[in-house]
């Protein structure tokens, strides 16, 4: 069977380059970056380099670099290490579109004695800046909005927002932060952490063609957090634990790359999405396309099916070969419409029926051909099984 992966929002497949790179670190490069041994300081070599590559990628210091597990510790450790370092509960702002990850720890927060505030968008997916200058309070303490949403790919006023943080500093607020998750984000857009005023930023290697299991925190020189992880004094004493050399290299090398190939990747995917789109039309009627059609992540296109169940419709592709998704990878196998659709403003059926192709730097113009007419050929199928379908057909 033909198979074609546009779940790339959810992860990469390994580059063969970043692969390459991390292969000695299992082999024979495999010691503890912490033993102070040649074979432990060859191990330490490697940390070290990834992490000015990860700073370059950021635009930050090495030294502002954390390691971590992957994109939902850095969130995790963002959130709740500011909010340890603070002597009373306060006051977060967030957006009702951020990822999993940093809505619970917001959750978590507000069970502890915090007060959280969750910003509506417009709909088509974008915060409003005035909105989070009128939800400040005295006693806010940080605020998240992610770069890109990893559903519909909408483009967040992050500069914006950093403007807004740097003058209410200005006017002698100094124990205010800004956090953005800049997982999606990453490989995609440019990040520099100066000029998007930003005190603290996460990643994921698993987005940027690097392994699972690896992501990084960028941690602003002057903010305060504590560790969330015990037990060592590995990353500057913000993160306890042996690092995964082999695979912080494999992030470092796929940072690089991005980096330097970011133009062209963004080029290929966003024609692929565009005659995507294109040709989808001219095949399939009643559907709407989530979030900004121009302010959005160049690979990704979030599709509502009127009468369609998204979980029907993935399934259709899965079976003819086509790898595609409903919602967040984090809340797939659930069955609720999801809450980012929700929050443009769609009603539940237009919610239950959205799905994420997000292309990569390895799909060909000839997948497009074949994933318009599977899909349109899925959609027909299941519209005739559909009682609302034929309700509204008997209705016009």
């Amino acid at each position: 069977m033909r198979r074609i992966y546009l779940d790339h929002s959810a992860t990469t497949p390994v580059d063969s380059r970043v692969l390459e790179a991390m292969l000695p670190y299992l082999t024979q490069k495999f010691g503890n970056a912490s033993s102070v041994h040649q074979m432990g300081q060859e191990a330490r070599a490697g940390v070290d380099r990834a992490r000015r590559q990860l700073a370059a990628f950021t635009g930050a210091h090495p030294n502002e670099i954390v390691f971590t597990s992957g994109g939902t510790e850095a969130n995790n450790l963002a959130i709740l290490g500011v909010a340890a370092a603070v002597p009373k509960p306060g006051h977060m702002i967030i957006s009702a579109i951020e990822h999993p990850s940093v809505r619970t720890s917001a959750e978590f927060l507000q069970k502890h004695g915090w007060e959280v505030t969750i910003l509506a968008v417009h709909q088509r997916g974008i915060v409003r800046v005035e909105d989070v200058q009128s939800a400040l309070k005295p006693e806010t303490v940080l605020i998240s909005v992610m770069t890109a949403n990893n559903e519909i790919g909408t483009i967040q006023p992050i500069a914006e927002l950093g403007g807004l943080v740097r003058g209410e500093r200005d006017r002698g607020r100094r124990n205010l932060w800004f956090h953005t998750d800049a997982v999606q984000a990453a490989g995609r857009l440019p990040l520099d952490v100066k000029a998007l005023g930003c005190d603290l930023l996460s990643l994921s290697a698993h987005k940027i063609y690097a392994p699972k299991g690896t992501g990084a925190l960028f941690v602003r020189k002057g903010v305060r957090l504590l560790p969330l992880q015990h037990g060592g004094h590995q990353e500057r004493e913000r993160r306890g634990g042996t690092e995964a050399v082999p695979n912080i290299v494999a992030f470092g090398t796929a940072a690089e790359l991005a980096q330097k190939e970011m133009p062209e990747r963004n080029e290929h995917v966003r024609r692929l999405r565009d005659r995507f789109e294109e040709q989808l039309a001219s095949h399939v009627e009643d559907f709407v396309l989530n979030g900004d059609r121009e302010l959005r992540l160049p690979h990704l296109s979030n599709i509502s099916f009127r009468f369609v169940e998204g979980e029907g419709l993935l399934i259709h592709l899965d079976m003819q070969g086509i790898a595609v998704s409903t919602g967040s990878a984090c809340s797939s196998g659930t069955i609720q419409a999801s809450p980012i659709i929700r929050a443009l403003g769609r009603d539940e059926e237009l919610a239950r029926g959205s799905i994420r192709f997000s292309f990569g730097k390895d799909n060909a113009d000839e997948d497009v051909e074949y994933i318009v007419e599977m899909t349109a050929r899925a959609v027909e199928s299941l519209r005739r099984l559909s009682p609302l379908a034929r309700q509204s057909a008997a209705v016009i």
